[in-house]
C-alpha cells in the first residue's frame, strides 16, 4: 500500500483549497504535526485524516496568536524563525491532529517535537516573514499532501478549514 507524505499546517498567508506551489516557494504557515500515513481499508488516507482532524481544526478557527521572537531552528540553527507564543487552543489543536494521526497509524517524523515538545514558529522565507509583537489570527488549517502524485517539487493543499471573514455592515 502507497504511503502519503502529510502536514497539518496553520497558514498565515491567504491560501486556497486545491492550490498547489512549489515546494520551495510555501505561504507562510504554522507546521502542526508532519506523518506519514496509510490505509489498508481502501479507503484513501486523505479523506479519512481530514475526517478525524476537522473537528479539532474547526474548534481552533478564530484563535488570537502572538508573534515571538527569532529563533534558529535545524542543524546548526540555520532555520530562521519566529516563535510563536503559547497559545491553549493551538497547543490543543496540536495535540488533538497528533491524535488523529496516531488513530489511523501515521508515523509522526518528528515525535519529539510533539505534544510537550511541541514549539510552534513559522519560518522565514527568503524576504517573507513575521516579526515579534506581530498578532496573526488562527484562520486557515489545512492538511496539504508533500508529494502529489508522487512529485516531491510540489505541494497540494487537499483540505483546508477557514473561518468566514466578518461582513461588516
Amino acid at each position: 500500500m502507497p504511503v502519503r507524505n502529510l502536514i497539518f499546517v496553520a497558514f498565515v498567508e491567504p491560501v486556497a483549497a486545491s492550490q498547489v506551489f512549489p515546494r520551495t516557494e510555501w505561504p507562510l504557515h504554522i507546521t502542526l504535526v508532519r506523518f506519514d500515513a496509510a490505509t489498508t481499508d481502501g479507503a484513501d488516507v486523505a479523506d479519512s485524516i481530514a475526517g478525524l482532524a476537522a473537528p479539532h481544526a474547526q474548534a481552533a478557527l478564530g484563535a488570537p496568536l502572538a508573534v515571538g521572537e527569532h529563533a534558529g531552528f535545524g542543524r546548526n540553527g540555520s532555520v530562521l524563525v519566529n516563535l510563536i507564543k503559547p497559545q491553549p487552543d493551538l497547543q490543543r489543536l496540536h495535540e488533538g491532529l497528533v491524535e488523529a494521526v496516531d488513530a489511523l497509524g501515521g508515523r509522526i517524523l518528528t515525535p519529539a517535537h510533539t505534544r510537550a515538545g511541541y514549539r510552534p514558529h513559522v519560518s522565514h522565507h527568503g524576504s517573507k516573514r513575521l516579526h515579534p509583537g506581530d498578532a496573526v489570527v488562527l484562520d486557515r488549517v489545512a492538511l496539504v499532501d508533500m508529494a502529489p502524485g508522487g512529485d516531491h517539487t510540489t505541494r497540494c493543499v487537499l483540505r483546508l478549514w477557514s473561518q468566514e471573514p466578518s461582513r461588516q455592515g
